[in-house]
């Protein structure tokens, strides 16, 4: 609609750029409506486990108040916001998708009950659901009512977000025990008494708790998971067929992208792909660059699924379908390590066992290749760590819900802890000579190679769930050429 000045209704624009409603239109938009009829809705996928979780959580803070809030819409430009993602922490305790909601844990004598606050939904009894550009039904779609919200998320003490702020008065009182979750959402926030120094260490407490919850993953996050693996392998596939005639990393790019959002929700994370030296910058998510044959090309991408777990896979691939002889040399060196790094996911084993493995597979294979000019035991001391100008980066992280999930967990939990059965990580050792690199021949320098699969750690080793993804050179050389075959 255009904007007219002459406009003088008492009714507010929402922009420069809208006409406020007149009464008239008001009263003539609230009428003739079908009612909303039907049962409410059934239980939402995996409702009974993100119910258990927050079992788990409450047992962890007996007789204290934990609010955890989902975040808020983020805005892009002006008046236009991001998709909006829940938070990661209260996506795993409640399942629930829509902004602004929050989670108390109100602590009882035999545990914590469970309230859920959300956004209500008036229906077309209020203007707001044609004049609210934000959260409008005709502007943004239909949400749940309370009462389906509490259907659908099994939480029965659900309300509506104006009920919240008395709710907080009555549970976070002077000399009550209470964490929060910080840095999701500040309007909250303001509603809380400020942190000092002892309450920011006690809500802190509550972040790494969960993080270290999330390190363990049960049966359907696994299997959410493997599903968000499989449909990366489609856009893989995708990615592969497209190269055969692809002129830039963001035709690649948007190629990925596509999969992502017909099989899921979007991708995990900023996709890399790099093409030729641009391998060499671990996170190059410029993907302006152009496909030149005779190039490798990174392709490090996963799709985040409908339940927002995540897929992190890379391969490297050459873009004529075949690698050079230098190139193969570089791949095969950073496969060796990969396949070492593998043996020591097990349970039992520290985390950073699979890193140790791989990094002297690649200082041994440095030495050979005459890039090392000390043995590769000198280079592997504390003390120099040489290697790492050409690999720089440990082969590990935790993945979930998030990419590098389970962050916030204490050190010697994750990174100096013990490997246990349901952790998924990743292993992706890799190699980048900078083309710049005199201490690299220069057949080799612009060359990078990362190769990347998601494992999940089992009772008796671990699992790759990844592994119907080509990786090693004569399978990936086949399965480029099948693929450009039936274009």
């Amino acid at each position: 609609m255009t904007f007219d000045p002459r406009d003088n209704s008492s009714t507010p624009s929402r922009q420069a750029h809208d006409t406020a409603a007149p009464r008239n239109l008001i009263q003539f938009m609230l009428k003739d409506w079908k009612s909303p009829t039907g049962p409410q809705p059934r239980p939402a996928k995996n409702a009974a486990q993100h119910e258990a979780r927050r079992t788990a959580l409450s047992k962890l803070f007996p007789g204290e108040t934990l609010v955890i809030p989902t975040g808020r819409r983020k805005v892009r430009a002006n008046d236009t916001h991001y998709p909006f993602r829940p938070g990661s922490d209260f996506f795993y305790l409640t399942g629930c998708w829509e902004p602004d909601c929050v989670l108390i844990l109100e602590p009882t004598s035999s545990g914590h009950d469970a309230l859920l606050f959300v956004e209500p939904n008036l229906g077309k009894a209020d203007p707001s659901f044609f004049t609210d550009r934000v959260k409008g039904e005709l502007w943004e779609g239909p949400r749940p009512t309370v009462e389906a919200a509490a259907a659908l998320y099994g939480i029965a003490a659900t309300s509506g977000l104006p009920a919240l702020g008395a709710t907080l008065k009555r549970l976070i009182v002077p000399g009550s025990r209470w964490r929060a979750l910080r840095g999701h959402d500040a309007t909250l926030e303001s509603q809380l008494s400020a942190p000092g120094p002892h309450q920011w260490t006690r809500d802190q407490e509550l972040t790494t708790a969960l993080s270290e919850m999330r390190l363990h993953k049960d049966a359907a996050e696994v299997k959410e998971l493997q599903a968000a693996i499989d449909a990366t392998l489609k856009g893989f596939e995708d990615v592969i067929r497209r190269l055969k005639t692809a002129k830039s990393e963001r035709e690649l790019e948007g190629v990925f992208w596509t999969r992502a959002r017909m099989e899921g929700n979007d991708v995990g994370y900023g996709s890399i792909v790099a093409s030729g030296e641009h391998a060499c910058t671990l996170h190059w998510k410029k993907n302006d660059g152009h496909i030149r044959k005779g190039d490798l090309l990174l392709l490090d991408a996963g799709i985040e699924g409908h339940s927002l777990y995540t897929a992190d896979i890379t391969r490297t691939m050459p873009v004529s379908g075949r690698f050079t002889k230098d190139q193969k040399t570089i791949y095969e060196l950073v496969l060796a390590a990969q396949e070492v790094a593998m043996k020591q996911v097990k349970p039992g084993n520290d985390f950073m066992a699979p890193n140790t493995a791989a990094m002297a597979v690649l200082a041994h294979g440095l030495e050979k290749l005459g890039i090392l000019k000390c043995s590769a035991e000198e280079a592997l001391k504390e003390e120099n760590q040489f290697y790492k100008r050409y690999t720089l980066h440990n082969v590990s992280h935790m993945l979930g819900i998030d990419v590098h999930d389970c962050a916030a967990a204490r050190a010697e939990a994750y990174k100096f802890g013990q490997l246990k059965p349901g952790m998924v990580l990743t292993v992706e050792p890799g190699l980048y000579f900078q083309p710049d690199d005199l201490t690299v021949p220069a057949r080799y320098r612009g060359i990078g190679v990362r190769i990347e699969d998601n494992v999940l750690v089992t009772a008796s080793g671990c699992k790759v769930l990844s592994a119907r993804i080509p990786k090693k050179t004569a399978e990936l050389e086949r399965w480029m050429k099948r693929l450009w075959a039936k274009r």
